[in-house]
């Protein structure tokens, strides 16, 4: 029970004298005393009951409340039939250790307020166990009460009094409480980067902290064990407005059953994203291997009402490419980037307005080698025009969190809108061993721009992996206009081209077994980094010096300049 709780009652004859801001405290018993030194007989989070019979003097008060607050007790209460009144020595001392001190009036008893405090304690830990399983009953169910974790967090706040919000790694609000108060976004936003900074520094949760005055505690929602850096990314948490520091075992273990819970929602939800994985894999797969057009378009027609379930019209489509690289010397433990970026794309690219028991996710995203390649549909102008009007999603809640605008033609994801929301906390995850790189084409109309945007989004994304920091995205603006050009290239242009530099590697490696061509591509995919080159190829740095001097060689060119780079690149693009 809180502390606040005792003045609600009339009975218990209480009156505050001091400690109005921290009546929140959580009462975990009583103990009535008139030693000097009690400090023996407390263990913390208890409400302290005394006749003041110790106290003989004015110097007295300060040594006693000293020791109480140093013992953390939640309370004082001073009873007046001692002295008529509780001295003003008294109430200083509790002022500066900022204890809540409370009067107690001649005609209650002590036993009054120690059965009151007893009954209510005992009663909220029989309701803790009771609401476990009424939790459990609840969620699970498929009926109208069950549905997943807004159910959970109702009941926390309902039976336990918690305010508590399910958020995504960029501070999402996943699920919240359908009453009580909210929790602003930049509030979110920094409890976010908070939790995954605490998991990559290996501290152990609940991980407690402080924003704008008030605390909280974080509980990481684990699907799996091993590495954080496999998960950090994408793993939700729950947060709790409460400092869970003096929380007894029981109630801690409360809610870490609570986020197992939550975990097995989340294991629903990307269950149900088998389709549209499935369905990036496959459009990719066909605008990579250069198929006709009418047959991605025929995709795209099976794509759009798992995407827009509802739109008439046919959607404009972007594509984003991310990459996620970790600095990993030993190549054996090099961690599959791609799939880390896959999970991570499907959490940015949420539009936070649109509502549903999907959490709205209208993105399909497909894992290629190291990189993740995201589908995303930009809805029609009558989607639009509803979203304006707030008829589309959640009225209120601009898209702020992802830069989604649901704009059509030529608008949706922005760059920089998607790198400001989830630049902060991202930042924190990622530490000092690890980058994100992001890549945003232009809006398509049609399926034969598909290609071309694959292109300008892969490619945008090395002009971002060009820059410092941790997180880094560019757009499609940002482009040379040879990128824009490349995949309108004349066929015989192409093949004279990408015959000078490259016939003699594929020679080489015909008579010799090398692997020059794709170690040539695993560099510039790297950035030319021999770190993340030799990690991702699973080879010793020498071994991948001697096979980048072998290509020098061969073709003449010195991989070291950006203009010999960039032939190299646009080569392998139009092969």
């Amino acid at each position: 029970m809180r502390l606040r709780a005792l003045l609600e009652n009339d009975s218990l004859g209480l009156r505050l004298l001091g400690g109005e801001d921290e009546l929140d405290r959580t009462v975990r018993g009583v103990m009535t005393t008139d030693l000097r030194d009690p400090s023996r007989y407390l263990s913390g989070g208890e409400l302290v009951l005394t006749g003041l019979a110790w106290r003989h003097a004015p110097e007295d008060s300060e040594p006693f409340v000293q020791i109480l607050a140093s013992a953390g007790v939640a309370g004082l209460a001073a009873g007046e039939a001692e002295l008529g009144r509780v001295p003003e020595d008294m109430v200083a001392a509790c002022a500066r250790h900022r204890l809540p001190l409370f009067s107690v009036t001649e005609s209650v008893a002590f036993a009054t307020i120690t059965e009151h405090v007893v009954r209510q304690v005992s009663t909220e830990r029989a309701g803790d166990l009771a609401a476990v399983v009424e939790r459990h009953r609840r969620l699970m169910s498929s009926g109208p009460a069950g549905g997943g974790p807004d159910v959970v967090l109702d009941l926390l706040g309902s039976d336990l009094d918690l305010a508590a919000w399910v958020l995504s790694p960029t501070g999402r609000q996943v699920a919240r409480p359908t009453e009580g108060p909210g929790l602003p976004q930049e509030t979110a936003t920094r409890l976010a980067g908070a939790h995954m900074a605490a998991v990559r520094a290996g501290r152990r949760s609940p991980h407690r902290t402080t924003d704008g005055g008030a605390a909280y505690s974080l509980f990481p929602v684990h699907r799996g064990t091993g590495d954080p850096r496999r998960t950090v990314l994408s793993d939700w948490l729950l947060a709790v407005a409460a400092d869970t520091g003096d929380w007894p075992a029981e109630r801690l273990d409360l809610l870490h059953g609570v986020t197992q819970l939550i975990a097995v929602e989340r294991d629903r939800r990307d269950a149900s994203r088998t389709v549209r994985r499935r369905l990036a894999q496959e459009v990719l797969e066909l605008v990579q291997t250069g198929a006709p057009p009418s047959e991605i378009a025929a995709r795209l027609r099976v794509a759009a009402p798992v995407l827009l379930p509802g739109q008439g019209a046919s959607p404009h489509w972007q594509v984003i490419v991310a990459r996620v690289d970790w600095d990993e010397p030993d190549p054996a433990r090099a961690l599959d980037g791609g799939a880390i970026a896959q999970t991570l794309l499907e959490e940015l690219l949420i539009d936070p307005r649109a509502v549903g028991p999907d959490g709205s996710d209208r993105v399909a995203v497909a894992h290629v080698d190291d990189e993740a390649v995201a589908l995303v549909p930009l809805p029609g102008e009558n989607a639009q025009e509803e979203a304006e009007a707030g008829r589309g999603g959640t009225q209120g809640e601009p898209a702020r969190a992802t830069g989604l605008t649901g704009a059509h033609g030529g608008e949706g994801l922005h760059a920089d809108s998607l790198l400001a929301a989830v630049g902060e906390p991202l930042g924190q995850a990622l530490a000092d061993d690890g980058r994100l790189t992001l890549g945003v084409s232009a809006a398509v109309h049609s399926a034969e721009g598909l290609r071309g945007a694959l292109e300008e989004a892969r490619h945008a994304r090395r002009v971002a992996a060009a820059r410092p920091g941790a997180v880094r995205a560019a757009g499609h603006e940002e482009l040379a206009s040879h990128v824009l050009l490349l995949p309108f290239v004349p066929d015989d242009v192409r093949r004279a081209f990408t015959a000078r530099l490259l016939d003699p590697l594929r020679e080489y490696d015909r008579k010799h077994r090398a692997e020059l061509v794709p170690t040539l591509e695993a560099f510039l995919s790297s950035d030319g980094s021999w770190t993340r080159c030799a990690s991702r190829l699973h080879l010793h740095v020498n071994t991948l010096r001697y096979r980048v001097s072998r290509i020098e060689q061969l073709t003449g060119r010195d991989l070291s300049r950006l203009e010999d780079k960039l032939d190299f690149f646009l080569a392998l693009r139009m092969s």
